[in-house]
């Protein structure tokens, strides 16, 4: 018999996951060039050739160990990634506070794991990426929902309303998926500033696997902006290898208790059953830290997609980074709209599974042949819910 929670966890299982297994028997029907799949961020651009390059170095070297290691990782590895996360923060971060993980899923997990007592609140910003909610609850912890500005920037009045005595995280995800949305430093220091005056400390994880998929801006450094910081990421996105499941946490040395939240951290890699990141990918990612796809090819399927969509009448955010359209639906209810999409045989997911209704996203990183295409979907999809 399966359990209650597991029941209500698989009523509310994730939507894009679902249209992406539609999106398959679709493609069975029709043929794959005639359905037009936006729903999963699962890039289509190939690995950064160099990661090819470092896997068949590693693969032939008669000397690597295929054996346990350190639950927080090689620490060879530990430190090549520290090395290039201080570049990254602006701040010296030693090999000991970086555990390398099975993704960023896997590092907000632990660093979840580590902070959060029964009833702990985590705030997170709408829209927000719907798997925060069981990531939270995996720890007994308590989502807390707090509406960004219209313009899908923090709003910091509205973070500081809804913090409570029971209030242990908030989790930022920039670039932002859905929105594409780049919080900006002046942004991230007043978000700091405001933490830094509440009674108990209050950690700040950031999501970042988007971090260098962006078009003409950078994604500021956290960790001289607010000291009770966590990074959590992976190189799913910036090297196209998301099957790997390969990421890394870094906890502020600066941060209250941070030893103490790096040793839980490590621990927790052990217990949750993901032991720790493969050791193969490991040792493959720190020989090409320095590699990423290039985002123009992003920018050009942005700029190609928001035209199509804007001609046909739609109202689209331009994203700064990540490869996300959220789209306002032309009418209230966007699962509805979605279904007038999917009889066009295109995939969206819902602004809904975001937390945001009225709004639907769109998953560009696919070949521009589905973009072109889908055009007279979409404007068949606006002239039916007129």
């Amino acid at each position: 018999m399966v359990s209650n929670y597991m029941q209500n966890m698989m009523q509310e299982a994730s939507l894009i996951r679902k249209m992406f297994e539609a999106g398959a028997k679709l493609k069975a029907q029709y043929g794959p060039e005639n359905v037009f799949d936006f729903s999963i961020g699962n890039p289509s651009v190939p690995p950064v050739k160099e990661f090819k390059n470092a896997l068949k170095t590693v693969a032939s070297d008669s000397g690597i160990s295929h054996g346990y290691m350190p639950n927080a990782g090689e620490y060879s590895v530990r430190n090549t990634v520290a090395t290039k996360a201080s570049e990254e923060q602006k701040t010296p971060i030693p090999a000991e506070n970086v555990v390398m993980t099975c993704g960023a899923a896997g590092a907000i997990n632990i660093a979840l794991k580590a902070l959060l007592n029964p009833q702990d609140e985590v705030i997170v910003i709408c829209p927000y990426f719907m798997e925060y909610k069981f990531y939270i609850e995996n720890h007994q912890g308590k989502m807390a929902v707090v509406q960004s500005s219209a313009d899908f920037d923090l709003d910091i009045e509205a973070i500081e309303k809804a913090i409570t005595t029971k209030t242990k995280a908030i989790i930022i995800n920039s670039p932002n998926n859905p929105t594409g949305k780049v919080y900006s430093e002046q942004t991230l220091r007043a978000l700091g500033q405001m933490l830094e005056k509440q009674p108990n400390p209050i950690y700040v994880i950031s999501d970042e696997p988007y971090r260098h998929i962006t078009y003409g801006i950078v994604v500021p450094a956290l960790f001289p902006l607010y000291r009770n910081s966590i990074i959590a990421t992976s190189f799913s996105k910036d090297m196209s290898i998301p099957g790997e499941r390969i990421g890394w946490l870094a906890v502020n040395p600066q941060a209250e208790k941070a030893a103490e939240i790096v040793n839980a951290s490590i621990i927790a890699n052990r217990i949750l059953g993901f032991t720790n990141a493969p050791a193969l990918m490991q040792k493959v990612v720190a020989l090409c830290l320095d590699n990423k796809i290039d985002s123009n090819i992003y920018l050009r399927k942005r700029d190609l997609f928001v035209k199509l969509l804007s001609d046909l009448g739609y109202e689209v955010s331009v994203p700064e980074g990540a490869f996300y359209l959220f789209v306002k639906s032309p009418i209230e209810d966007d699962k509805a709209f979605c279904e007038l999409l999917l009889a066009q045989n295109i995939l969206a997911v819902p602004g809904k599974s975001f937390g945001k209704i009225g709004y639907f996203r769109l998953a560009y990183c696919c070949d521009d042949d589905t973009i072109k295409n889908s055009k007279q979907g979409f404007k068949n999809a606006i002239e039916k819910a007129k």
